[in-house]
Protein backbone atom coordinates (compact mmCIF):
# COMPACT_ATOMS: atom_id res chain seq x y z
CA UNK A 1 0.00 0.00 0.00
CA UNK A 2 1.47 3.33 -0.91
CA UNK A 3 1.57 6.49 1.17
CA UNK A 4 -0.41 9.29 0.59
CA UNK A 5 1.91 12.11 -0.47
CA UNK A 6 1.33 14.79 1.83
CA UNK A 7 1.82 18.50 0.24
CA UNK A 8 2.27 21.60 1.66
CA UNK A 9 -0.14 24.68 0.91
CA UNK A 10 2.13 28.01 -0.72
CA UNK A 11 1.10 29.83 2.25
CA UNK A 12 1.72 26.55 4.65
CA UNK A 13 5.42 26.81 3.14
CA UNK A 14 6.13 30.82 3.28
CA UNK A 15 5.02 30.07 6.85
CA UNK A 16 7.64 27.74 7.50
CA UNK A 17 10.34 29.26 6.24
CA UNK A 18 9.37 33.00 7.68
CA UNK A 19 8.76 31.34 11.37
CA UNK A 20 12.10 29.23 10.74
CA UNK A 21 14.33 32.10 9.57
CA UNK A 22 12.73 34.42 12.62
CA UNK A 23 14.62 31.87 14.94
CA UNK A 24 16.73 28.77 12.94
CA UNK A 25 16.30 26.37 15.84
CA UNK A 26 15.31 22.78 16.22
CA UNK A 27 12.62 24.34 18.85
CA UNK A 28 11.16 26.31 15.82
CA UNK A 29 11.46 23.28 13.43
CA UNK A 30 9.50 21.41 16.66
CA UNK A 31 7.40 23.88 17.56
CA UNK A 32 6.36 23.83 13.60
CA UNK A 33 5.74 20.16 13.48
CA UNK A 34 3.69 20.49 16.27
CA UNK A 35 1.55 23.44 15.21
CA UNK A 36 0.87 22.08 11.53
CA UNK A 37 0.37 18.12 12.93
CA UNK A 38 3.70 17.13 10.95
CA UNK A 39 6.59 14.97 11.81
CA UNK A 40 10.13 16.99 12.68
CA UNK A 41 11.47 15.04 9.79
CA UNK A 42 8.97 16.69 6.83
CA UNK A 43 9.20 19.97 8.35
CA UNK A 44 13.24 19.79 8.23
CA UNK A 45 12.50 18.47 4.33
CA UNK A 46 10.68 21.13 3.06
CA UNK A 47 12.80 23.31 4.73
CA UNK A 48 15.96 21.59 3.26
CA UNK A 49 13.67 21.55 0.12
CA UNK A 50 13.38 25.56 0.17
CA UNK A 51 16.67 26.07 1.25
CA UNK A 52 16.53 27.81 4.31
CA UNK A 53 17.57 24.69 6.44
CA UNK A 54 20.71 24.97 8.51
CA UNK A 55 21.65 21.66 9.88
CA UNK A 56 22.75 22.09 13.79
CA UNK A 57 26.75 22.24 14.32
CA UNK A 58 28.13 20.07 16.69
CA UNK A 59 29.51 21.80 19.45
CA UNK A 60 32.03 20.18 22.61
CA UNK A 61 30.94 19.38 26.16
CA UNK A 62 32.07 23.08 26.54
CA UNK A 63 29.91 24.30 23.97
CA UNK A 64 32.85 25.13 21.21
CA UNK A 65 32.78 23.93 17.79
CA UNK A 66 35.52 21.40 17.53
CA UNK A 67 39.15 21.84 16.08
CA UNK A 68 41.61 19.23 15.04
CA UNK A 69 44.87 19.07 16.17
CA UNK A 70 45.81 19.71 13.04
CA UNK A 71 44.14 22.51 12.87
CA UNK A 72 45.51 24.28 15.88
CA UNK A 73 49.35 23.24 14.65
CA UNK A 74 48.71 24.69 11.50
CA UNK A 75 47.65 27.88 13.29
CA UNK A 76 50.43 27.76 15.59
CA UNK A 77 52.59 27.77 12.66
CA UNK A 78 51.16 30.15 11.05
CA UNK A 79 51.16 32.67 13.95
CA UNK A 80 54.93 32.25 14.75
CA UNK A 81 55.54 32.44 10.60
CA UNK A 82 57.05 28.60 10.43
CA UNK A 83 56.70 26.13 7.81
CA UNK A 84 54.33 22.90 8.84
CA UNK A 85 57.74 21.02 8.09
CA UNK A 86 58.82 23.35 11.26
CA UNK A 87 56.30 22.29 13.55
CA UNK A 88 56.45 18.38 12.42
CA UNK A 89 55.22 16.42 14.97
CA UNK A 90 54.16 18.97 17.29
CA UNK A 91 50.39 17.65 16.78
CA UNK A 92 51.30 14.75 18.83
CA UNK A 93 50.97 17.06 21.62
CA UNK A 94 48.24 16.89 23.74
CA UNK A 95 45.36 18.57 22.67
CA UNK A 96 44.91 21.00 25.62
CA UNK A 97 48.69 22.11 25.50
CA UNK A 98 48.05 23.66 21.91
CA UNK A 99 45.08 25.13 22.93
CA UNK A 100 46.97 26.98 25.47
CA UNK A 101 49.72 27.91 22.97
CA UNK A 102 47.92 29.10 20.16
CA UNK A 103 45.54 31.17 23.39
CA UNK A 104 48.79 32.60 24.39
CA UNK A 105 49.96 33.92 20.47
CA UNK A 106 46.85 35.20 19.53
CA UNK A 107 47.03 36.84 23.40
CA UNK A 108 49.99 38.52 22.34
CA UNK A 109 48.56 40.11 19.08
CA UNK A 110 46.24 41.76 20.83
Amino acid sequence: MEKARINYTEEQTEYIVKEYLGKPERSTVEQLAEELGRSIKSIIGKLSKEGVYRRESYRTKTGELPVTKVELVASIAEELGLTDRQVEGLEKAPKQVLKNIEAILKYDEE
